[in-house]
C-alpha cells in the first residue's frame, strides 16, 4: 500500500484538537529551530499536516511551498492561510518540482510513514548544492516507545545517520525533550506504558489517545492552527552523537 492510498487524518494532530502542552512546546521548538536555517532561502515543507509552522517559516524564508499527501489536510491548511502560503498536494515519494529547486527541505514527524530511500532520493534531487534537509522524528530507542499506526520503519539516531550518509548527506543530530526532564507523574507511569506497548494495549485512535493523555498529563490544550515564538518559549535542542542509540 502506498502512502498516497492511506488516510493519515486519524494519526495527525489537527489544529483545534486537544493535545498536551508538551506537544505544543515540541512543535514550537522544532519550527523555531528550523527557522534558523530558512532566512532568505527557498523552503519546502513536505507532509505539513495542517501547517502549524508555515506562518512562522514564511516570515523568514524568501519563498515557501508546503504540502501533504492528504487532500483533507491540504484543504484545512489552505482554509487557514489563504493566499499567504502556497500549499499543494504533495507525494513525498515523487515531488513535482524540478531538480535544484530549494535551499531547505523540511520533513517533520513523517519519515516513519514513508519509503525512506525514495524520499531521500527525491530530497537529494530537489535540493540545490549546499542545501539543507531537516528531519524530525520520534526516537524508537526510548524505553517506552510506541509506534504509530501506518508506520513502516522508525530510525534511531544511529540508523538515521547510516541511511542519510548513504545518500551523501553530511549529518548533524540534535535531541529535544530529554526524558529526565519529565514530571514525576509521567515518569512513574512509564513502566506501565512500556507494558501496555508490549501487550499491544495502546489504543490506535486519536480520540482514545486523548483520553489517556488526560489521565497522564491532566489538563489538555488546543493544537494551535499557527505557532509563533510567543505560543511557548522555545527551547533549543541539544547536540547529540550518532555513534550510539540515544
Amino acid at each position: 500500500m502506498t502512502s498516497s492510498s492511506l488516510s493519515y487524518e486519524s494519526v495527525t494532530e489537527i489544529a483545534g484538537e486537544e493535545v498536551t502542552s508538551e506537544q505544543v512546546q515540541r512543535l514550537v521548538n522544532r519550527y523555531v529551530w528550523a527557522g534558523n536555517y530558512c532566512s532568505n532561502r527557498d523552503v519546502l515543507e513536505v507532509a505539513c499536516g495542517t501547517g502549524p509552522g508555515l506562518g512562522y517559516l514564511q516570515s523568514r524564508a524568501r519563498t515557501l511551498v508546503a504540502g501533504d499527501v492528504s487532500e483533507t489536510l491540504v484543504a484545512k491548511t489552505k482554509a487557514h492561510y489563504g493566499v499567504r502560503v502556497l500549499v499543494e498536494r504533495l507525494d513525498a515519494h515523487q515531488l513535482q518540482f524540478d531538480a535544484n529547486s530549494f535551499d531547505v527541505l523540511l520533513l517533520f514527524e513523517a519519515i516513519y510513514y514513508l519509503d525512506a530511500n525514495l524520499f531521500f532520493s527525491e530530497a537529494r534531487r530537489v535540493l540545490r548544492p549546499g542545501g539543507v534537509l531537516l528531519v524530525v522524528t520520534a526516537n524508537k530507542d526510548l524505553y517506552d516507545f510506541n509506534p504509530s499506526p501506518h508506520s513502516t520503519r522508525y530510525f534511531g539516531v544511529h540508523d538515521l545517520a547510516n541511511v542519510l550518509e548513504s545518500f551523501n548527506f553530511s549529518c548533524e543530530f540534535f535531541g529535544d525533550s530529554p526524558v529526565d526532564a519529565v514530571g514525576f507523574r509521567q515518569w512513574s507511569l512509564r513502566p506501565l506504558k512500556r507494558i501496555a506497548v508490549h501487550l499491544n494495549l495502546i489504543p490506535q485512535s486519536m480520540i482514545a489517545k486523548r483520553f489517556l493523555k488526560r489521565l497522564v498529563f491532566g489538563q489538555l490544550t488546543r493544537m494551535p492552527a499557527e505557532v509563533t515564538e510567543e505560543t511557548a518559549h522555545a527551547t533549543a535542542p541539544a547536540r547529540i552523537t550518532s555513534s550510539n542509540p540515544d
